[in-house]
């Protein structure tokens, strides 16, 4: 894993392979989107991580924003508290390539690293 672009401090963290990636996939977008970070009840574990592009227009008064030099992520605070400390870092591996979480909340995590249980 590369180092994480923020202070440990930062409740998302991002290496800065995954800061890359994000960006080239947003500027395909065409437009000024910031990246929603977040879970949901389900997956293989209990819990898996959700994560997609929104209009800045989506965030809430009560989201935690995560600044990454003018690039925003975004979290709701149900959320934060199974993922804060999150380190997402990105792979151009052929087989496991792609997105991963590192999440120290987490008490497991299934094969696939999409799902977590605490």
């Amino acid at each position: 894993m590369t180092q994480a672009t923020q202070s440990q401090t930062q409740g998302i963290q991002m290496t800065d392979t995954a800061v890359k990636q994000v960006l080239m996939l947003r500027e395909k977008q065409d437009k000024d989107l910031c990246l929603r970070v977040g879970v949901r009840q389900g997956g293989c574990s209990g819990m898996s991580y959700v994560m997609d592009f929104c209009d800045v227009s989506t965030i809430r008064d009560d989201d935690d924003i995560f600044d990454y030099e003018g690039f925003k992520v975004v979290c709701d605070r149900k959320s934060i508290l199974y993922i804060y400390g999150l380190v997402l870092d990105y792979s151009e591996a052929l087989i496991g390539g792609g997105f991963q979480f590192t999440n120290p909340n987490a008490a497991q995590t299934c094969g696939c690293g999409k799902s977590f249980a605490t």
